[in-house]
């Protein structure tokens, strides 16, 4: 079918205005909101690894483009650059619906009130426009046969080919740098936990002794053998009293350790270890004297890791109590890698994951991580997506008391931990690109990571309550409980985070 001439200039200008109009338009508003575009990109599933880059290029894009359309020499070539930018927009939509982890909100941009699909019909329309108005342009051309239609034919299968296969490469190496080689780009998809119930406590000196499949074990500072029992769901909840068998003991740091069907009492200050069972929660000293510990975690009932001193020079040190031979400790000072003083520096958190059978000591000041066996052989080190890979501490000697304190308040990295399965989920203290302050005032934000493949996964938040943020954490297959403030709040996990166990 042809258009008079009139027709085809009065076409190629109104979808030259429209074009225009929405690139204008686009691009200044990105640019007086850049911060929120950076956010939106920071937090694509797509092209996070690259928004630093992305935000700035695709304004100025859309810019030389509207500049090329509004010349009638570059005429020709803004259209096609139109229709190639589109193309883009259009295969990013489609990827991010059909083939990421998760879907954002919302689009971001101008068109922030469409969904993704309507977004999608949205550039569609365009994409359609931008042909009709290159094939008018190059009408006269083709009919002279000035320019072959073959031509005109294999510009736009080039162009749409070139860009599919753009995005889609950036899909797959922003993917691998996201989950490898992350440099603290956090990828937050909705909320993959639901609160169950919440439990005011009445005290904040409760903390979480263990957990299993039936029942959730909480111990309490201040009243060292009192066993608050619930269960999944927190709608029970029974107190239990351990009852010792030694009772003599100038004890200093008692503790409760749930690794059901057992449970142990330990004070690493006498040192000294009781084991019992959850049936009738008596316990029986099997061990006292040897190294003191500051830190221990029950592997099974035989063994427990902790976090011991170094008898030379005093730097800690990670070793397993044998229970079934009390006499030994196996110790490994490769574990804890010395910084500045061997003390301050190795402070952290120490795991165990029954789904592995492997121990962990996440660092609290820094990005790093240790996986072991039982016997202290270690699997590999592996860091978080914080890129502080060295403490940032101040320790002073007070030379009267003969000790060393913090001069100023240390910068944590990782706050508290849990692990279930092939799974390490950490509550981080670093606040990550593209993030806003907001959501950090009000929330604690975990990460989740892979254990056997080495890599980052997503991350997600708990929202404080009553201005309180999360102390400590469990993990148990689909249930989160973490202690905020007075509270115990239980949280199912849905399966973005369960489908990642392994099997």
């Amino acid at each position: 079918m042809k258009f008079s001439k009139p027709i085809r200039t009065i076409s190629i200008e109104i979808i030259c205005m429209l074009y225009v109009v929405l690139f204008v338009y686009a691009s200044v508003s990105k640019l007086l909101d850049f911060q929120n575009f950076q956010v939106q990109l920071g937090q694509s599933p797509l092209l996070s690894a690259f928004a630093d880059w992305i935000s700035f290029l695709i304004p100025i894009v859309e810019l030389v483009i509207c500049v090329l359309i509004i010349i009638p020499r570059f005429r020709g070539i803004g259209l096609f650059a139109a229709y190639g930018l589109m193309v883009l927009f259009t295969a990013y939509i489609f990827i991010v619906l059909h083939y990421t982890a998760f879907v954002p909100c919302s689009c971001g941009g101008v068109l922030e009130e469409l969904n993704w699909t309507q977004h999608l019909i949205f550039n569609a329309v365009f994409i359609v426009l931008a042909v009709l108005a290159i094939v008018l342009y190059f009408s006269d051309e083709i009919s002279a046969k000035k320019v072959p239609s073959k031509s005109i034919l294999a510009l736009f299968f080039s162009i749409t080919f070139c860009n599919i296969a753009l995005i889609i490469g950036l899909f797959l190496l922003s993917e691998n740098i996201i989950h490898y080689h992350n440099k603290l780009t956090r990828r937050f998809p909705h909320a993959p936990l639901q609160t169950i119930s919440d439990i005011d406590l009445k005290l904040n000196s409760y903390y979480i002794a263990g957990v299993d499949k039936d029942k959730v074990y909480l111990g309490n500072a201040t009243a060292p053998l009192l066993i608050t029992v619930l269960d999944t769901n927190l709608q029970q909840m029974e107190k239990r009293l351990v009852i010792l068998d030694r009772k003599d003991l100038p004890f200093q740091a008692v503790k409760v350790l749930v690794q059901s069907p057992y449970f142990f009492v330990v004070d690493g200050r006498i040192p000294c270890v009781f084991r019992g069972s959850i049936k009738d929660w008596k316990a029986k000293m099997i061990k006292k004297g040897g190294e003191y510990f500051t830190t221990a975690q029950a592997i099974d009932s035989a063994a427990i890791a902790v976090r011991t001193h170094n008898s030379i020079n005093g730097e800690s040190i990670m070793g397993v109590i044998n229970l079934t031979d009390t006499t030994k400790i196996e110790l490994n000072p490769q574990i804890l890698q010395k910084q500045f003083d061997g003390v301050f520096d190795t402070d952290g958190q120490l795991l165990y994951s029954n789904g592995l059978k492997r121990i962990i000591f996440l660092y609290a000041y820094r990005n790093q991580f240790t996986v072991a066996d039982r016997y202290l052989k270690i699997d590999f080190r592996g860091t978080t997506i914080d890129t502080i890979t060295r403490a940032k501490l101040s320790i002073v000697k007070v030379s009267k008391h003969r000790e060393r304190k913090f001069s100023k308040p240390p910068l944590f990295v990782n706050k508290s931990s849990a692990t279930y399965s092939n799974l390490l989920f950490v509550n981080s203290a670093i606040p990550g690109r593209y993030e806003e302050d907001a959501m950090w005032q009000g929330a604690s934000i975990i990460d989740v990571y892979n254990i056997t493949e080495k890599s980052y996964l997503f991350s997600f938040c708990i929202y404080d309550i009553d201005g309180k943020k999360v102390r400590s954490f469990a993990v148990n297959n689909n249930k989160l409980y973490a202690l905020i403030g007075n509270h115990i709040i239980a949280y199912s996990l849905d399966q973005r985070v369960t489908s990642n166990y392994i099997k």
